[in-house]
């Protein structure tokens, strides 16, 4: 017999063992094999989606001259920022706001207190600063990233060990990230195209804040499962992305030729804003003082006292009214852009007196749904007025000053936050009480702006 042919011992007879024994371990490879494939066939499907959703945010970001004048990045940069805040904020909620939920709230107002009442201090003086060095706002932005990145380090190892130094650490978070707001404000005129309006370049950069969030809040969301401190290496590494992009913005980001400083009263030898921006101004700062107070008042009042049905689902509940909010903000913006041609000033007074009204209704049937159409409104509300106060901005004051007009009503804005606030953690947690206190100030602080208007600021279209 041919050695070629003859049966090899080692080798199985094809008749001898039945077809189950011989096929058996080929449909296990078969399924092997199958289910590579599927799994690689998804791995390209959600490539290819991500892939595309990047194209068409790129797109987006870089239509009208965008990408061209270097504002498509100064874009893309605050979605790194506003998934960095996210970030930090989940990290603060599960280690500050949860960690005891039925404890004592003196101490977590205590904290908040310590790392707000220093803010409150140095926010007056972030505007003067950028205004000094304007020639170095790459620079500015980048160092509130790296500051904040270099921040969120210390915290971590502070919530793994418990240690005092989180304090400091989420103090320089929280003074960078409105340092950051003043200095984006300022930048954005200085990297407009011609073809784009301030208005649409402003709700551009807070939709991109919004699906910066969205997308960040569950990546950090799933590293806080293994402990506050992972949500915060993840945002140092948002941080650190965010450093290299501010370096990498265009040159013209510094430029400050022909730039004077503004000022809300008068003053020699500095621009006075008009009376129209003023007047948005107050009613903006109304606005700020709301979104303030709602978001340090409801962040106790809902973890500590929550409503009925949601005694065990603490997450839950406030996750509804953050979720108002920034859906309101989402509409807010859109909203914004399809008023155009309706007045500014008219549209701000408007957003301020239904914001009034919402409080007054939360505090009289205060509820699940009372509480989210208050988040919603105030969302709205917040959103409507910024983009109302860019379009005054954009129409009102001449370019050479406009910087610095964005600057400082930056700073003041977000001083009038830090101080609702303050009066957020100072009231009872009792809602009637709580809340009705807030209406009575938004009510009198709306009679205050309305009487007290220049006298062609309603007139003005």
């Amino acid at each position: 017999m041919d050695p070629a042919t003859a049966p090899h011992p080692d080798r199985g007879q094809p008749d001898a063992s039945g077809p189950d024994d011989e096929t058996a371990p080929g449909r296990g490879r078969r399924a092997l094999r199958a289910t590579g494939r599927g799994v690689a066939a998804t791995g390209r499907a959600s490539k290819r989606a991500a892939s595309s959703t990047l194209r068409r945010a790129r797109r987006a970001s870089h239509a009208e001259g965008a990408g061209g004048s270097g504002l498509a990045r100064l874009i893309e940069l605050h979605a790194f920022n506003a998934a960095g805040d996210a970030a930090v904020a989940i990290s603060l909620a599960g280690t500050i706001f949860f960690a005891d939920p039925g404890g004592a709230r003196g101490p977590v107002a205590l904290f908040l207190t310590l790392t707000m009442l220093p803010f409150s201090v140095v926010a007056p003086l972030i505007g003067p600063f950028l205004d000094r060095f304007s020639h170095g706002r790459r620079w500015a932005i980048g160092g509130t990233f790296a500051v904040r990145g270099l921040c969120c380090l210390v915290a971590a190892d502070a919530v793994a060990s418990g240690s005092l130094l989180l304090y400091p650490a989420v103090l320089g978070c929280l003074v960078c990230s409105k340092a950051y707001g003043v200095a984006r404000a300022a930048t954005v005129p200085r990297l407009m195209p011609a073809d784009l309006t301030l208005v649409k370049a402003n709700s551009r950069i807070s939709l991109a804040g919004i699906v910066g969030a969205a997308v960040s809040g569950p990546l950090a969301v799933g590293a806080a499962y293994f402990g506050g401190e992972w949500s915060l290496r993840y945002a140092f590494l948002v941080f650190a992305a965010g450093t290299i992009l501010a370096i990498l913005l265009p040159a013209a980001a510094d430029a400050s030729a022909g730039e004077q400083q503004v000022t809300l009263t008068n003053a020699k030898q500095r621009f006075q804003l008009p009376g129209t921006i003023v007047f948005a101004l107050r009613c903006n700062a109304g606005l700020r003082m709301l979104s303030g107070f709602l978001t340090m008042y409801m962040a106790f009042l809902l973890t500590q006292h929550p409503l009925p049905g949601f005694e065990d689902r603490r997450t839950l509940l406030l996750a509804l009214v953050i979720g108002a909010a920034g859906l309101g903000n989402a509409v807010g913006i859109g909203l914004g852009s399809l008023l155009r041609k309706v007045n500014p000033v008219l549209t701000i007074v408007f957003a301020l007196l239904v914001d009034a009204a919402m409080v007054l209704v939360c505090a009289v049937f205060y509820g699940l749904v009372t509480a989210v159409l208050l988040s919603l409104t105030a969302g709205v509300a917040q959103a409507l007025g910024k983009v109302s106060l860019d379009s005054l901005i954009q129409r009102d004051v001449p370019e050479h000053v406009r910087t610095s007009g964005f600057a400082r009503s930056e700073t003041l804005l977000q001083l009038s936050w830090v101080v609702g606030g303050f009066i957020g953690i100072a009231l009872p947690l009792v809602p009637a009480l709580g809340l009705g206190v807030l209406a009575a100030l938004m009510i009198l602080w709306t009679g205050f702006v309305v009487l007290n208007r220049p006298p062609a600021a309603i007139a003005s279209g």
